[in-house]
Parts: C-alpha cells; structure tokens; sequence
C-alpha cells in the first residue's frame, strides 16, 4: 500500500485519484504507524513552502525516518521541494533534508510562475522514468525551483532558459518538481513506475 501524506495543501486527492487509475491502492494519511507500515510514501503540495512546512506538522519525522531507513519516496511540486535543505520562497524555511541543495525563486526575464507544458531531458538511472522518451513533455506551475547540490543525487533537467531540475533521485528518494497527476499519461507512467518501486 502507498501512503499518500495528508496534510491540506490542495493536491493530495488527485494523487490518490492518479494512482487508483493505474490499479494501485493509495491511502490518504498522516498518521505515524501507517506511515510506518506503508509500502511506499508520496508527499505532494500545492502551497508556498512555509506553509507547507507548517501544515506538514509532526508528519514530517515519521516521513523523514522511513526515507532515511530506505523507504521509496516520492516529492511531488512542493513536496519535492521539501526534500531538500532549505527555501526562501517567503522568508527562509528549513525543509526535510534529505536531499542537499536549496529553493530558490525562478530568475528574472522569464515569465513567473513557470506553468504549463515543458520538455524534461532524461537522465540515465532515473528509476521513476524508465521507459519514458527523451524530451517527454509534463506539466509545470511553479514559482521557485530547487537548486539540487547533492553529489549523491542524479537530477533531469528542463529548458526554462535555463538548466532548471525537474526530477532527483538519491537511492530511494524521488521528486519531481511538475505533476504528474496532472501530465496524462506520461504522468501516469511516472506513478507506475514508483508503484513497481514499492512492491
């Protein structure tokens, strides 16, 4: 079973919807012991980072220990941004740290928020997008973007005029920074493949 994290920031039942449609069963949760026991956790966000922090609560350690211990994990918008060190999107939060790097707003000279259709270049390895093509198109809304620093990590990238990371993977932590709940059926390929990750 994928434990889908509850916290209110706007996307979480169409996540459960997304994966329901490829025949996989997804709980809509933020208590410790199913957290514990799931098979895989996917924490998604619609929301500015402080406040997804903020609503994230006391979940967030139960999240982070079963990352930590080898759990498949998948950050999804805003929570892909959580996993990593810090954000200054509206002040300076601290975010889960599991992946080294820090959020930053999208520069100027480009139209902000980035919203709508983008192209992601593949990496070799990612596991959540195998068998996807080169140049696969997802769907972005976003304002600011994380600035992956982890050697550990391997990162695919899209063109916003400039090498903006749109998926990290380290071991079993995965994020991407479109929706793929929201990217057809290229999108539902991203949630299957986390799914065989979770078996």
């Amino acid at each position: 079973m994928i434990v889908v994290i509850d916290y209110n920031v706007g996307n979480v039942r169409s996540v459960c919807n997304a994966f329901r449609r490829i025949g996989c069963i997804a709980e809509l949760s933020r208590d410790a012991s199913i957290i514990r026991s799931a098979k895989g956790l996917v924490l998604p966000g619609v929301a500015a980072f402080g406040y997804a922090v903020e609503a994230l609560g006391e979940a967030a350690g139960p999240v982070r220990d079963a990352a930590l211990a080898g759990k498949p994990l998948l950050g999804i918008c805003v929570g892909y941004q959580l996993l990593f060190e810090q954000s200054f999107e509206h002040g300076r939060h601290r975010g889960l740290g599991l992946v080294r790097g820090r959020v930053v707003p999208i520069p100027r000279g480009r139209t902000i928020p980035h919203m709508g259709w983008n192209q992601v270049r593949l990496a070799a390895d990612i596991d959540i997008l195998a068998g996807c093509r080169d140049g696969v198109h997802f769907y972005f809304a976003h304002s600011y973007y994380a600035e992956a620093a982890d050697s550990g990590a391997k990162v695919a990238f899209t063109d916003y005029g400039f090498e903006m990371p749109a998926v990290v993977q380290k071991n079993n932590i995965h994020g991407t920074q479109f929706h793929p709940e929201k990217s057809g059926p290229a999108g539902l390929a991203v949630l299957a493949n986390f799914a065989k990750l979770c078996k």
